[in-house]
Parts: structure tokens; sequence; C-alpha cells
């Protein structure tokens, strides 16, 4: 068995105010995306890691990410597509993986997942199909219609999901294939996995695994990494 990763590289800046996609910016010494390859490349338990990026970026992706800061254990550059889902399509259709293998899923922009964790997300996937990150919600939740709320959710059943999420191979690539199929949209990719009728384990996350999105968590992560309270080892 080997264990694959795709990470989804195709975000922009227009949300985090910058005049380049995201995951280039800096984080420390380095873009935020080197950091988080090269974290999954230090995991003993991963054979490789592909990268989706957008068509425009592969060489740029390949030349100052890959090449540049030496990046080890990097299978593919995989153009994207339109939307996230379709790009995680694409690079599960042409990693290479085989139907008995995992595949890892983790956004290129949540730099502090905790690596610990890693190898039991693997040896549930094994075991199970899927398994994912999550924490509990710590806010009231409320849902909302036309600007008034509707209902109170229980927030004791409320989750807020994370990645790495982790799958066979050939689950996940039936899920996908079977979601294109139909026209049907998931929020991410274990959501396709529910959709087709499988179960999701959900093991404990990290607060500090949070998705570099905005200026004000790209902040947060440059203080944190200069207080002491994450790693990028």
């Amino acid at each position: 068995m080997k264990v694959h990763v795709l990470v989804p590289a195709a975000g922009v800046g227009k949300r985090i105010g910058a005049s380049i996609s995201k995951q280039y910016l800096e984080l420390g010494d380095r873009p935020i995306l080197v950091h988080t390859l090269a974290r999954l490349a230090a995991q003993p338990q991963v054979t490789a890691i592909h990268i989706v990026a957008p068509s425009a970026d592969l060489r740029y992706c390949r030349e100052e990410v890959v090449e540049r800061y030496r990046l080890e254990k990097i299978g593919e550059v995989i153009a994207g597509g339109t939307e996230r889902q379709d790009s995680v399509r694409n690079g599960l259709e042409v990693c290479g993986a085989e139907a008995a293998d995992v595949v890892l899923i983790h956004d290129g922009v949540r730099p502090f997942f905790p690596v610990e964790q890693i190898d039991t997300l693997i040896q549930t996937a094994v075991a199970e199909g899927a398994a994912l990150l999550a924490i509990p919600a710590q806010d009231t939740i409320k849902e909302v219609f036309d600007g008034r709320v509707r209902s109170t959710l229980d927030r004791q059943l409320l989750w807020q999901v994370q990645t790495p999420q982790a799958f066979r191979f050939e689950l996940i690539l039936e899920a996908h294939r079977r979601a294109f199929a139909a026209g049907y949209v998931g929020t991410d990719d274990a959501s396709l996995v529910e959709w087709c009728g499988w179960p999701v384990v959900v093991l404990n996350g990290s607060g500090y695994n949070f998705k570099i999105t905005t200026s004000v968590e790209l902040t947060m992560a440059r203080a944190l990494l200069a207080a002491g309270e994450v790693s990028l080892r």
C-alpha cells in the first residue's frame, strides 16, 4: 500500500487582499505552500505528493516552489479545473494511485496540520474507507434566511471540518466520478462520500489547523509562529 497526497493549490488572493495567489504569500522565510509541502514530505508514511494548480501556474509551481526549495516526494504537478472539486477529480485521475492505496487530500494553505494524526488517518481510511479531522464547534451557530434567524442549531452535533482527509483510493475516485456524472457539488471531498451513502470517521483535529484565506488569518499565523506557539518542522 502506498500513500499519495493531493494538495489543491489553486486559490487566488482576493479574500486576503493580495496581488498574488494566497498559497505563495510569505510565512516566516517561505511561502505558505512550501511549508505545507515540506511538512507533508517529512512524514515517513507519505509516498508521493501531487500538487494541483491552475494551468497558468504549472511552470511557476514546478520551478519556483518544487525546484527552488528542493522539495522531496513531489510527483505530478497537475492542472486543476474550474472548481476545487474538478481539480481534485483531475488529480485523482492522473496521480497513479492503485485501488488499495490511500489518498490524503489536504489544503495547500493549512500549514499547521497535526502531524501526530497522520498515521491514525491513514489506518482509519484503510479500515473504514474514509476519515477526516475536525474540531467541535465553539460558537453558537444559527441558521439564517433572508437576514433573519430561522433556528439555532445544536452545537453539540456540529463539528468544524479540516484537512487532511484520508480515503481508500478506489472509494474516493468512485465518489468523485459519481458526483461528476450526477452534477452533484459537495462542500468538501468527504461530502461526496457521504452523498454516496458511505461512512466517514471523524478524528480530533487541532485549533491551530486553520485555513489561511483572509488577512486576519495570515496575521494570526505569523503571530503564532513568531511566538513559538506552532512549529513548521
